[in-house]
């Protein structure tokens, strides 16, 4: 019988959970956590554009622009070299962002949590066994927190892998040709259980892409998606979007396969061609899917202070 938790001990096993998992992140990678802004000026270029499609909440002062973030996929770069961060070392923050053309669902809300983080490389390291390094780094502080939080809350049941498998999106193409990826990550999820998606933005040799990426952070090639199925809820879930950074060559390469060059002479983009910024890892890790997948809860209302349809009330969700 499934055992009812008060939302007392519900806040206080979120908070708990957090506090584990990112002294993980800060011993597993060498990060330390830093303030970020949840708006930017339009002019810098530092906005992430995830697909291209979506639309930032902006607001004008004077006659100056600022959207909410997206994500901090560039700041995070940006600042790395304004810290004169060494290399192998680097920063995550509490980026809060909204999405306010997010369709709304058991695992999507307007209003997004992640752990965004970025550490510094050598050139040497733009490498795809870097990434799975860094990867496989970052699932065991995953599954370390469940560890820990089972220990602590007997309730939970949580029993992730011991180890996350590796699959291109090309291989994954092959592998079910006849399936949508959404489709085929779910199929890889719920027979490997903690996968990571290697190389996500380019076209297939279907024509087709994985998924759409902004062509001027990840490089194509050296990025990727993690994804764990969640038997609560039989579903797999993307914890993490992630990858190594694009440098001079693969930043204009993407730039033109997206015809985005117009974006070439922000100033972000510039420092990255006259090799000013740093080469980077990074990525968000979302906050709430992994309180979801930890505590074992049905639904993103839970585990997250937002807005909630009625409807969403009315199924009698904890609602944070």
């Amino acid at each position: 019988m499934e055992r009812k938790i008060s939302y007392l001990e519900t806040l206080k096993a979120i908070d708990t959970c957090k506090k584990h998992f990112e002294s993980q992140l800060e011993v597993r990678l060498g990060l330390i956590k830093v303030q970020s802004p949840i708006f930017l000026k339009t002019s810098t270029g530092l906005q992430d554009r995830l697909t291209g499609i979506e639309k930032a909440v902006s607001f004008k002062k004077g006659e100056q622009k600022f959207e909410i973030i997206h994500s901090l996929a560039k700041w995070k770069r940006v600042s790395l070299e304004k810290y004169q961060m060494p290399i192998h070392e680097g920063i995550y923050t509490d980026m809060k962002a909204i999405r306010k053309d997010e369709v709304v669902d058991d695992i999507h809300s307007l209003y997004v949590e992640q752990w965004d983080w970025e550490k510094v490389i050598d050139k040497s390291d733009r490498t795809i066994d870097y990434l799975k390094d860094t990867i496989r780094s970052i699932y065991k502080a995953i599954r370390q927190t469940s560890i820990f939080m089972k220990r602590k809350y007997h309730y939970l049941t949580l029993d992730l892998p011991k180890t996350v498998y590796f699959i291109t999106s090309q291989e994954l193409e092959d592998k079910y040709p006849a399936k949508t990826p959404q489709e085929r990550e779910q199929l890889i999820g719920k027979e490997k259980r903690a996968v990571f998606i290697i190389g996500i933005g380019d076209k297939l040799k279907s024509g087709m892409v994985h998924d759409k990426r902004s062509p001027d952070y990840d490089d194509w090639e050296l990025n990727g998606d993690l994804l764990i199925y969640d038997r609560v809820i039989d579903k797999t879930i993307e914890i993490s979007s992630m990858g190594i950074r694009v440098d001079e060559k693969s930043l204009k390469e993407q730039l033109e396969k997206s015809a985005c060059m117009d974006r070439i002479d922000f100033p972000y983009h510039q420092k990255i061609l006259k090799k000013e910024l740093p080469y980077t890892i990074g990525g968000g890790i979302g906050q709430s899917r992994i309180l979801m997948l930890i505590l074992e809860k049905k639904h993103i209302a839970e585990v997250q202070a937002s807005s909630w349809e009625e409807k969403i009330e009315l199924e009698g969700r904890q609602i944070l």
